[in-house]
């Protein structure tokens, strides 16, 4: 499987990714040349990471039949002040509402995830210490 997406450039620091026919806007701030109208890559970094296990842990749920309310993905990152500015440390943390949650079936699809199924987890753990947590709001 290859996959492929073209960024390109507007004007000053600002592209324009097509990701399999969705834009996302990229720029900087005004103080790095830029205008402020989308958002940096490095962030998306963790995006990639958040919908990845995200869609892993709801998919596993879903056939574990346990039902919830609400889930949130938030992803911190660690950015070193030297260059290159490279993540050092990422935290997952995994945010569920419902009436009738069930830890050990959450604890189990976040393992599965983190352990098997999340291929942007797999390749960050490789560079990077990646820790998690789970909160039953």
């Amino acid at each position: 499987m290859i996959n492929e997406v073209n960024v390109l450039w507007n004007k000053k620091m600002s592209f324009t990714a097509d990701v399999l026919g969705h834009k996302i806007i990229l720029d900087t701030d005004s103080n790095s040349g830029g205008e402020n109208k989308g958002t940096r890559p490095k962030p998306l970094m963790l995006v990639a990471l958040a919908g990845c296990t995200g869609m892993d842990v709801v998919s596993l749920l879903v056939k574990m039949k346990m039902k919830f309310d609400y889930f949130n993905v938030k992803v911190i990152g660690e950015v070193r002040e030297e260059h290159p500015k490279k993540y050092t440390e990422m935290t997952v943390i995994y945010e569920f509402k419902g009436d009738d949650l069930e830890y050990e079936k959450i604890e189990k699809a976040i393992k599965l995830s983190q352990e098997k199924y999340c291929g942007v987890l797999a390749f960050y753990k490789e560079v990077i210490n990646v820790n998690y947590e789970i909160k039953l709001l």
